[in-house]
This record gives structure tokens, sequence and C-alpha cells, in this order.
């Protein structure tokens, strides 16, 4: 196999692998806000508006807390490019890369070459929720808001 070769399976499996996101659409976008101001909740307050479905994944990694949180990070940038000021979890999981190994010989006449292959597992964190818009005065039940993912004050 030569090294262009090499170099191009490589570089698929680098960006097959790499943090992303996926929105549907469901109602009306509003004016962006600061990710910040974005809270998570467990189910959406009365009189919230839904506004995206999103998808998003953490960078391939060994499946630590912060490729969770990078991924719902990524869920609150993506609700607040829609004017979204809320989002309602619907679930975090991972996927992962099965362990593997080969071993290979062979030889051509006085020529003779072996391989070994090691696979190391991966995770990638996937995070899934419904971008929502809560209108200023709505009151909110606390019991609703994911402890952890209060926005900052600045």
């Amino acid at each position: 196999m030569s090294f262009r070769t090499v170099a191009i399976v490589l570089a698929a499996a680098l960006v097959a692998g790499c943090a992303g996101s996926s929105k549907v659409m469901l109602g009306q976008a509003h004016a962006p806000i600061d990710p910040a101001q974005v809270q998570i909740y467990r189910t959406p307050p009365a009189g919230s508006q839904e506004i995206a479905q999103l998808e998003s994944k953490s960078a391939v990694g060994f499946g630590t807390q912060g490729q969770t949180d990078a991924a719902v990070a990524r869920l609150k940038r993506e609700a607040a490019a829609l004017g979204a000021n809320g989002v309602v979890l619907l679930g975090v999981g991972s996927s992962g890369s099965p362990v593997g190994m080969s071993v290979g010989a062979g030889s051509y006449g006085r020529h003779s070459g072996g391989g070994l292959s090691v696979g190391i597992p991966t995770t990638q964190k996937q995070a899934a929720g419904v971008a929502i818009y809560v209108p200023p005065g709505t009151p909110v039940d606390p019991s609703l808001v994911v402890p952890d993912a209060r926005p900052k004050n600045p």
C-alpha cells in the first residue's frame, strides 16, 4: 500500500470521527443569542415553542465526561444560533468501535513480511434535544431545569 493511499485512508477515518451536529426545523427561528443563556430542561415548560430537533456528536475519544459535556455544549450552541433559549434534552448516548486485532504474513521468493494491527477502542458521545423558545416572563418550575446545565451569569 502506498504512502498516499495510507494518508487518504487515515484522512477519511479522521473526518468520519469528527464532532458534528444536525438539525430539523420544527418552527420559526429567532435572533441568535449567547449560548450561555440557553437552559437545559428535562421537559418543556408550559408555553414554550419548539424551534428545531437537534443532534450533536463529540469528537472521538475514550468515553469521558468531557465528551458528554462537549456534545451538550454543542446542542446549546446550535440552539443559541437559532435564537432558542432552551433545549429539552432527549438523551445522551455513545457509539464506539470494537477492539480488533489481526496478524498477517506472506512470502514471495526470498522476500517475506509480516504485520500486526491492533485496534484501540474509541467512543463518540451523542446528544439529542429539542431547541425551544421560552417567552420572557413565562413561569418555569425549577424542577424542569437540569441543575448542572443552568446558564452562568457573567
